[in-house]
């Protein structure tokens, strides 16, 4: 009579379980600093309870079959967990493997007077947790990308701040390479900033820009436009030596624009719009 693997399985659930915890507990690499033991035991009882309900006699070596579709949700929601908890891609990958080798150990165990059955089990057992482990990396790696975007967005808005320096006078210094994502995020907060401010004059500091090429001066170019169909002057500080030569060599027209050496000289010039003066005041000697 023909052994039905998975009802084997599901009787020895317990002990597969305990050896899979084992073999993640008996890892050099295990991160008790990211997730506790009971965690870890939770988990690993889940996707096991799971894999074990979906699995069929019928289905055992149909790896696109609907009834794994639960079990593949929880792994991918495993994966994308482990992923913004820290785990690295092997840590992710053992949890997954680690099972192979459980279920593989119960398998030989069991069918060890049966060897026909034994490699036909074994085969579709590796087949089976191979596809779990490459959706694993999948999951992860999209889990690994949300992070990155996300993290790329915060520190965009963050090295993007639009600064008040004097009543009417904003300062945005930009620091870094200015792309087309950035330059929207540039001219996003700098017209909020102007309409919010009631500023009339606008200064771009890009004295943190490590190179400008033609395609960063035209994206300056278009801020510069975007402030003043606001109403707003806008002068760009920090052009260095190494940069305006740049500028000339690439034949870029920046004439209609005001441009000053530093921050210094943009905010005295902007004064000089304004008609300010900011003087020194001599402290009257205490008799």
């Amino acid at each position: 009579m023909k052994q039905d693997i998975s009802k084997l399985l599901q009787k020895k659930k317990k002990q597969i379980l305990e050896d899979w915890i084992n073999n993640q507990l008996a890892d050099a690499t295990l991160r008790e600093d990211l997730m506790s033991n009971d965690e870890l035991r939770e988990q690993s009882a889940e996707l096991l309870d799971g894999l074990l309900k979906a699995l069929t006699d019928k289905n055992f070596s149909d790896v696109e079959s609907k009834e794994f579709e639960p079990v593949y949700e929880i792994l991918a929601g495993i994966s994308v967990s482990r992923a913004k908890q820290g785990f690295s891609p092997r840590e992710t990958g053992i949890y997954v493997f680690s099972l192979k080798d459980a279920l593989l150990k119960t398998l030989q165990t069991e069918l060890k007077d049966d060897p026909s059955t034994l490699l036909d089990a074994m085969l579709k057992t590796n087949k089976l947790m191979d596809s779990m482990g490459i959706l694993t990396f999948e999951t992860y790696l999209k889990g690994r990308e949300e992070i990155i975007l996300r993290q790329t967005d915060e520190i965009t808005e963050i090295s993007t701040p639009v600064i008040r320096v004097w009543d009417g006078i904003l300062a945005l210094p930009i620091i870094g390479t200015l792309d087309s994502a950035r330059t929207q995020v540039v001219m996003e907060n700098l017209l909020q900033e102007i309409v919010a401010s009631g500023s009339t004059i606008a200064i771009l500091d890009i004295s943190g820009v490590p190179a400008v090429d033609s395609l960063v001066a035209q994206h300056l170019i278009k801020t510069v436009a975007a402030t003043r169909l606001m109403g707003a002057e806008c002068i760009i500080s920090g052009i260095r030596p190494e940069i305006a030569q740049t500028v000339v060599h690439l034949g870029i027209d920046l004439s209609s624009i005001v441009t000053k050496a530093t921050l210094a000289n943009a905010l005295k010039h902007a004064f000089g719009i304004l008609r300010l003066e900011v003087r020194k005041v001599q402290k009257e000697k205490i008799v």
